[in-house]
């Protein structure tokens, strides 16, 4: 599943492949995504504002995606409707990006939103640590539609 969203990306959603957007890790718990620094660099040396955005709202949709995939549901419809970002420190190494897989119990009502109502909304919080401290915290709203 990790090759095939990797290849979504790279493949529909451009500006991924521009940054070198990978997905590293995915399991029970998280999505760790990365992208480079040295092609995501501001004029200061430290990972460009925009790129720090794009990576917390593409790794929240991407787990929005997953989900939708582990729920047997081919959903082509999945977008932000709303997201803050809370800058915190610079990020001066390549970009990593954790973001938190929902409980259960919010997956569970999820598919079932999703079978009455064909559509439901889902809250994703991401986060960009490096060197065991937060320098971003994200948190989203994925709309998913069947």
């Amino acid at each position: 599943m990790i090759k095939k969203l990797q290849d979504k990306l790279h493949n529909e959603i451009p500006l991924t492949k521009l940054m070198n957007i990978s997905i590293e890790e995915y399991n029970e718990k998280e999505l760790i995504t990365k992208a480079p620094l040295d092609i995501n660099i501001n004029d200061k040396g430290t990972a460009f504002g925009g790129s720090l955005s794009t990576m917390t709202i593409i790794s929240s949709w991407s787990m929005s995606w997953l989900i939708s995939q582990e729920l047997n549901i081919d959903s082509k419809n999945i977008v932000v409707i709303k997201n803050e970002n809370s800058y915190k420190k610079p990020v001066t190494k390549d970009i990593y990006c954790y973001t938190i897989k929902p409980s259960i119990d919010e997956i569970e009502k999820v598919a079932k939103k999703l079978k009455e109502k064909g559509s439901a909304s889902l809250k994703i919080k991401s986060s960009i640590i490096e060197d065991n401290q937060t320098c971003v915290d994200f948190e989203g709203v994925y709309v998913i539609k069947v």
